[in-house]
């Protein structure tokens, strides 16, 4: 069981228990990854903490004064 943090800029687009696809994009020394129809994008992953699930669970939202953040559960 793995979690990541994505950061999303709106509350309200998505709620605990959502399941939700997750898609990889690659930059030339890194990986970044966003979650559902560009509700929330990660911070950048280097080769070694690449992720290999395609859907996660939303299992927590906190808004902090920097902003909403998604923590996601994959398998």
């Amino acid at each position: 069981m793995r979690r990541m943090e994505f950061k999303m800029e709106r509350t309200g687009l998505l709620k605990v228990g959502d399941v939700l696809p997750v898609t990889e994009g690659k930059l030339p020394t890194s990986y970044y990854y966003t979650l559902g129809k560009a509700y929330a994008m990660s911070g950048n992953y280097s080769f070694s903490e690449r992720l290999e699930a395609k859907e996660g669970k939303v299992v927590e939202i906190n808004e902090t004064a920097k902003g909403y953040f998604v923590t996601v559960e994959f398998e």
